[in-house]
């Protein structure tokens, strides 16, 4: 009993760095709400390491994909016939408080986390964000797996090997 209110306070505080940190890889992009990528930067950036070894391990470089999905942006605006550098981005209003607010591909990420890890045991971890963003088959996250050279499914299964080591160093 203990060990699960342990479990639960942990995925709190988890929960609450993946979004404060998501907003800010949004909002130093320009955008006022996260969207999965910027999920996916937020779960590399937590300190208890899950989502940085599943990349890893499956020869990816996690520092390369902040490059990787501003060159996705990038990509899109010269899809458009718009070519050169990303604009600077405006200074943005601070977050308006109230209900949580993210782009559609971050609402999915939310949601597929709230769905999966009702039943599951253990923390809430940077793996866990990884394993929903990888199955993701469309968007800036998924284009910027596929840019890098991600099996998804590979990334899938090697962040979902990162739940039990992670779950059992922490018990």
């Amino acid at each position: 009993m203990f060990r699960q209110l342990q479990h639960r306070f942990q995925s709190m505080r988890t929960l609450s760095c993946l979004c404060t940190s998501a907003e800010a890889h949004a909002r130093a992009s320009g955008q006022a709400a996260p969207g999965a990528e910027h999920f996916l930067l937020a779960a590399i950036d937590l300190p208890e390491g899950s989502a940085r070894r599943a990349l890893e391990s499956v020869g990816a470089d996690p520092v390369a994909v902040r490059d990787a999905i501003e060159q996705q942006y990038r990509d899109a605006l010269q899809d458009m016939g718009l070519n050169g550098t990303l604009p600077q981005a405006p200074a943005l209003a601070p977050p308006v408080p109230g209900l949580y607010r993210a782009q559609p591909s971050g609402q999915e990420v939310m949601q597929t986390l709230a769905r999966s890890r009702k039943d599951q045991g253990g923390p809430l971890l940077g793996a866990h964000v990884v394993a929903v963003v990888a199955t993701m088959p469309q968007g800036v996250a998924a284009r910027t797996l596929r840019a890098m050279g991600i099996d998804a499914g590979q990334l899938a299964a090697a962040a979902q090997a990162q739940v039990p080591l992670a779950t059992g160093a922490a018990a």
